[in-house]
């Protein structure tokens, strides 16, 4: 999944949900909150973006600029961390919480971004571990049942991974036999789902090289 493909705006997207939801914040108090916020979000995150850098070449304004996006996220802040604010969207609302995530995203979006569109930033489901869960041995012969297990991160700068996996010849029935690698069999708590074409399945999960929690 590239940059393109996800929404690395998290606060925003929290805020707008907020702003649509027909069963909550119905009240005279919370529209008018809502509108206030929305208000400082939009000077926020136009500022960001008029902001270019840290890139992947350093310049002599990496430290002004981020500087300047400190400042920002400590103004934005301030303002969102009034009482009456607090009151009314607590931490279960994750309203508060989503501001220092989106920063990160500002904070490191220039630099990502030089490394091509398939570039991976923000919140995601990144892999943990692989388990082979055929439900009988007979099934395991025709395709292998791959499970990819995945952990939750607040953020992450990473890749995208495509993987196919499918029922083999045997090591010594093949002329360019592989390694033999054991697998432990664990229970997980959550799986990736997979794509299947005859005896292929193909799986997609993220891969982090940095990761923010």
């Amino acid at each position: 999944m590239s940059t393109s493909d996800r929404n690395p705006l998290v606060h925003g997207s929290n805020l707008q949900q907020k702003e649509s939801n027909r069963k909550k914040y119905q009240d005279v108090e919370s529209k008018k909150f809502l509108t206030e916020i929305r208000t400082e979000y939009n000077q926020w995150h136009s500022a960001n973006l008029e902001l270019i850098g840290p890139t992947s070449t350093p310049t002599d304004k990496d430290n002004e600029i981020i500087a300047q996006r400190v400042k920002l996220l400590s103004d934005y802040k301030d303002f969102l961390d009034q009482q009456h604010y607090a009151e009314k969207f607590d931490s279960r609302s994750n309203l508060h919480s989503s501001v220092l995530e989106e920063f990160l995203y500002y904070l490191f979006k220039d630099l990502v971004r030089d490394f091509g569109s398939n570039a991976l930033i923000g919140k995601s489901h990144t892999f943990k571990d692989i388990f082979f869960v055929s439900p009988k041995y007979s099934e395991m012969l025709k395709r292998p049942y791959a499970r990819i297990e995945k952990k939750d991160h607040d953020f992450v700068i990473g890749a995208t991974i495509q993987a196919s996996f499918e029922a083999a010849t045997p090591p010594e029935q093949d002329e360019t036999p592989g390694e033999l690698v054991t697998f432990v069999q664990q229970e997980p708590e959550s799986y990736s789902e997979a794509t299947v074409t005859g005896n292929v399945e193909t799986h997609l999960f993220d891969i982090p090289v940095v990761v923010i929690d």
